[in-house]
């Protein structure tokens, strides 16, 4: 494994998802913070897969030392790219997508399960993807307070359909130390399905009851699983 897992790393860089941008890292940052974390935030356009993981990789190019990785739902995607970068010791996928070699999140969800939940996705307009704002709530925040959800669903980011379309050439989870919460209670990314990726990739899991916006309604569970790949304590580097 990579050769920092057995040291403590104190340096985080966080990667939000589609629809969202940085700000739902908040209370995950405070968190950090307090703990004395040198913590980054990265704003994604999510235009496309190759240009959020250049943008990603500028912020990680910001520190000098090693750096953990993580990323929400299609922030994923963007951290098993960009965690090939040489300074990213460890990747942190919060209910993400956590692609192989080749894979793109289109092809992952073109085919929910039977009985799966369908995230309420319109039409594209213009190349682009909104949540149906009115649907928002239940299936992107159901933990969130009512108040933010709506403000969640009435500030939506486009998400392009270039991003979503954009296939990993070197999933970094291949060569690199992961760790991975899975949000039992999600109705975006199925639990099955994020199950499923973790295991593939290694990684050391955690399952907490929460939607798909638990970075923003349970940061304390988040900033925990950091905390513990920070510290290298998984199943790879441990006995």
């Amino acid at each position: 494994m990579n050769g920092t897992s057995d040291s403590t790393v104190r340096t985080v860089v966080l990667v939000h998802g589609g629809f969202v941008d940085g700000s739902g890292w908040e209370g995950v940052y405070k968190l950090l913070k307090k703990d004395g974390y040198t913590v980054s935030i990265v704003q994604n356009p999510t235009l496309s897969l190759a240009d959020d993981v250049a943008v990603t990789r500028r912020v990680i190019a910001t520190h000098s030392g090693p750096v953990i990785l993580v990323g929400h739902s299609y922030g994923g995607a963007v951290i098993t790219e960009a965690g090939n970068d040489p300074k990213v010791a460890r990747l942190v996928y919060i209910s993400a997508f956590a692609l192989d070699n080749g894979e793109s999140v289109s092809a992952l969800i073109k085919d929910p399960p039977p009985g799966a939940p369908v995230p309420p996705i319109l039409p594209p307009q213009d190349g682009f993807l909104f949540l149906d704002k009115g649907k928002f709530p239940a299936s992107f925040a159901a933990d969130v307070d009512a108040e933010k959800a709506a403000f969640m669903a009435d500030s939506q980011v486009p998400w392009g359909v270039e991003a979503l379309s954009g296939t990993v050439a070197q999933a970094a989870w291949k060569t690199k130390p992961s760790w991975y919460l899975v949000a039992t209670d999600d109705k975006m990314i199925p639990p099955p399905a994020q199950r499923f990726m973790s295991k593939r990739a290694g990684s050391t899991v955690v399952e907490v009851a929460g939607s798909h916006a638990i970075y923003v309604s349970q940061p304390n569970a988040v900033a925990t699983l950091i905390k513990s790949a920070s510290k290298g304590v998984n199943k790879k580097a441990g006995p």
